[in-house]
């Protein structure tokens, strides 16, 4: 049994530890008020057990390992304890590792898979995926392909049945293709969408006003949403990112904070000098026109509400 003396030292240690820590380590650690994180991709270098699609090599994976633990070193200390995995390209239709991880970390992770539109059993598939914790599934087209929506009979099934099981579409799309979208939108006004990195507005560095404008028509759709997210790729392209500012006030405005979410796009946002603190710290802390319960939303809720309910 530790003496007295010994165990006074180690009170007053770990009292001064605690005093020093720094703010972000004692952020919350529970669900009722911890952050999401509603975009991040993993991958792992063993490519024997998830092998790398075809087309893809281990060269293309950079960086060569972004794993939940890696995740969870840059995430935790910003009080985000829940994560959106968006599966990654290099894996293509196969989902497995989203998956593995979803079901090593209970409660932690949800899932965003990618499956192949014109295979025969796609609503089995579907449901199959939504059983092991997907809540949505990611669309990549550009305009062509985009245009070819609406009378695609496997894109059809699939916002079909996602409305009825309560499933999300996640486009990731530019914006020339938002009209093809809007149709979609127009098409199946049950279906949740959930839009990637504002559409990705304001990527070639100026954010062209109609684009935004052409974006903020889906606002007219009840269960559209939008990701404030990708700030590394958007504008200015650096920190504090504040010149997001304006359009993220028009989406608000727009949309309301309910149907916004904040996400990084790890691990690129952790790349080339970007850092996790200041993509959570431009919706938490650096934007005077966000009220503490649009933060609530965009942080936490609106995320909660689509991929973890």
């Amino acid at each position: 049994m530790a003496s007295p003396q010994t165990s006074r030292r180690t009170f007053i240690r770990n009292s001064v530890l605690t005093a020093l820590a720094p703010a972000a380590w004692a952020a919350p650690q529970s669900p009722a008020n911890g952050f999401i994180d509603a975009h991040s991709h993993i991958w792992t270098p063993d490519t024997q057990r998830y092998p790398l699609a075809e087309g893809f090599s281990q060269e293309k994976m950079v960086p060569p390992s972004f794993t939940p633990d890696e995740l969870f070193a840059h995430c935790r200390p910003a009080g985000v304890i829940r994560v959106v995995l968006i599966q990654m390209s290099f894996y293509r239709f196969d989902n497995r590792y989203l998956l593995d991880m979803i079901a090593s970390h209970p409660g932690v992770f949800s899932g965003v898979a990618v499956v192949d539109e014109t295979a025969p059993d796609l609503r089995e598939t579907m449901k199959r995926l939504a059983a092991a914790g997907v809540r949505g599934f990611r669309l990549s087209a550009n305009q062509a392909r985009a245009e070819a929506w609406a009378t695609s009979s496997g894109m059809k099934a699939m916002w079909s049945y996602a409305a009825d099981a309560g499933l999300a579409m996640c486009p990731l799309i530019n914006p020339d293709t938002l009209p093809a979208l809007q149709r979609m939108c127009a098409q199946f006004p049950r279906t949740r969408v959930v839009i990637d990195h504002f559409a990705r507005v304001g990527v070639n560095r100026s954010t062209q006003p109609g684009d935004l404008d052409q974006l903020c028509r889906l606002a007219d759709f009840a269960h559209t949403h939008v990701k404030t997210s990708a700030f590394s790729v958007l504008g200015e392209k650096k920190a504090p990112y504040t010149d997001l500012g304006p359009m993220i006030r028009r989406l608000r405005d727009t949309f309301g904070a309910k149907r916004l979410m904040w996400a990084t796009d790890c691990p690129f946002q952790v790349q080339k000098g970007h850092t996790y603190a200041d993509s959570i710290a431009l919706i938490r802390d650096r934007l005077d026109f966000l009220r503490a319960d649009d933060k609530a939303w965009m942080l936490r809720q609106t995320a909660e509400k689509v991929f973890f309910s």
